[in-house]
């Protein structure tokens, strides 16, 4: 520990308040005062308000540090208007004239995830605020904590302004490929066909629908759920596996090189041609689609996957609360079909285009990574006393 610095447990230098339990029969959508629950703290904003009296100890003002007790252990700073201190959000205040509330909230977050991290759970982990007191932290002298503040202030706002210009890097290449892709997708020449899905497919049908949890086994023939579907690729990771047995038994699910995998819920049309590689596998509650003499698998996940695909997934899907592209909506979905020539033509076109695409995507997501790390780094320097 470097010279003059002090290591106390919270309870010593502030003081926790836990939220109190408001009747959820009182709580309103449109009428009485906000109240923070947990799912709100990131956000800043409420959805619920509580009508009824209170007492005002319990009023949560702009710029107080609030942690979830719950789920994720981590401390916000309440960025919303004045609102209720629920249950299960707990506040930090009454500070020590020793300890700055901000240079707290800068290094406290390590020790609630070293406290997430060993907490057992059957559904979700919890929080008490024993535990946030009983935290061991460093404080230095109150001027060296202004000066970590002030360094680690300027140092994350210049890494939140690289984020947002590298997140906005991102999203204006995505939305350049989407531009281009509905462009040539969307102005059919005289040669394209409108027709159903159905016309151009030697047959859909759709994954094995059923109770799973029994039958999977550490190693066998994957077994892909809508997860493992993702735009233009099939993803393996988290795979599930069944026995030659049972797979034996789902052949309708069947999958083989050249099908094409199509997410029904969650993110309906979502598409990936099963890869040449993987030459035996089944799947549960995906459309599958096989392709006719007609119609480029590639092509139709790259249609499928494209905005202007979606749009017409969308209109074809069926459910009132989640959609679902199911057999009998995709069959009669409607698409604008070019000649098997042309077909293969785009495919080849976009794929440029993608590759390029999915180049920009992996130098964002590694400087994205870059700025993370260097944030950790930061931190760690902070409160070792290392930081100059």
């Amino acid at each position: 520990m470097k010279a003059g610095w002090e290591v106390k447990p919270l309870g010593e230098v502030l003081e926790v308040q836990n939220g109190y339990a408001f009747a959820s029969k009182q709580f309103s959508e449109s009428e009485g005062t906000p109240i923070i629950r947990i799912r709100d703290i990131t956000a800043g904003t409420t959805t619920k308000r509580f009508v009824g009296p209170f007492n005002e100890d319990y009023v949560v003002k702009n710029g107080d540090y609030l942690i979830g007790m719950d789920g994720e252990f981590r401390c916000n700073q309440w960025q919303g208007d004045d609102a209720l201190l629920n249950q299960r959000v707990c506040r930090l205040r009454e500070f020590s004239d020793a300890l700055l509330p901000r240079y707290l909230y800068y290094g406290v977050n390590k020790y609630l995830k070293d406290i997430e991290d060993v907490t057992s759970f059957t559904t979700v982990k919890h929080l008490s605020s024993k535990s946030i007191k009983a935290i061991e932290f460093p404080i230095p002298p109150l001027e060296e904590q202004k000066r970590i503040v002030a360094v680690l202030d300027a140092a994350f706002e210049g890494l939140t302004r690289a984020k947002e210009n590298a997140e906005a890097n991102l999203q204006n290449a995505r939305e350049l490929f989407e531009a281009t892709v509905t462009a040539l997708l969307s102005n059919p020449s005289g040669e394209w066909e409108r027709a159903k899905l159905t016309e151009y497919c030697e047959k859909i049908t759709v994954g094995h629908v059923g109770p799973m949890a029994s039958k999977y086994v550490d190693q066998g023939v994957p077994f892909l759920r809508s997860q493992n579907v993702r735009p233009y690729r099939i993803d393996l990771e988290n795979v599930k596996y069944i026995d030659q047995g049972f797979h034996g038994e789902l052949a309708k699910s069947k999958l083989s090189p050249g099908d094409v995998a199509i997410v029904r819920t969650g993110y309906p049309g979502t598409s990936a041609v099963i890869p040449d590689d993987l030459l035996d596998a089944n799947c549960a509650d995906l459309v599958i689609a096989k392709t006719g003499p007609k119609l480029d698998a590639h092509f139709l996940a790259l249609l499928l996957n494209s905005d202007y695909g979606k749009k017409l997934v969308a209109g074809a899907a069926v459910g009132a609360a989640q959609k679902h592209f199911n057999v009998g909506a995709a069959k009669e979905a409607l698409f604008d079909f070019p000649p098997l020539f042309e077909q293969r033509a785009l495919v080849e076109k976009l794929e440029v285009a993608r590759s390029q695409l999915s180049e920009l995507e992996n130098f964002g997501a590694t400087k994205l990574t870059d700025i993370a790390d260097l944030r950790q780094s930061l931190l760690q320097k902070a409160f070792a006393g290392e930081l100059t």
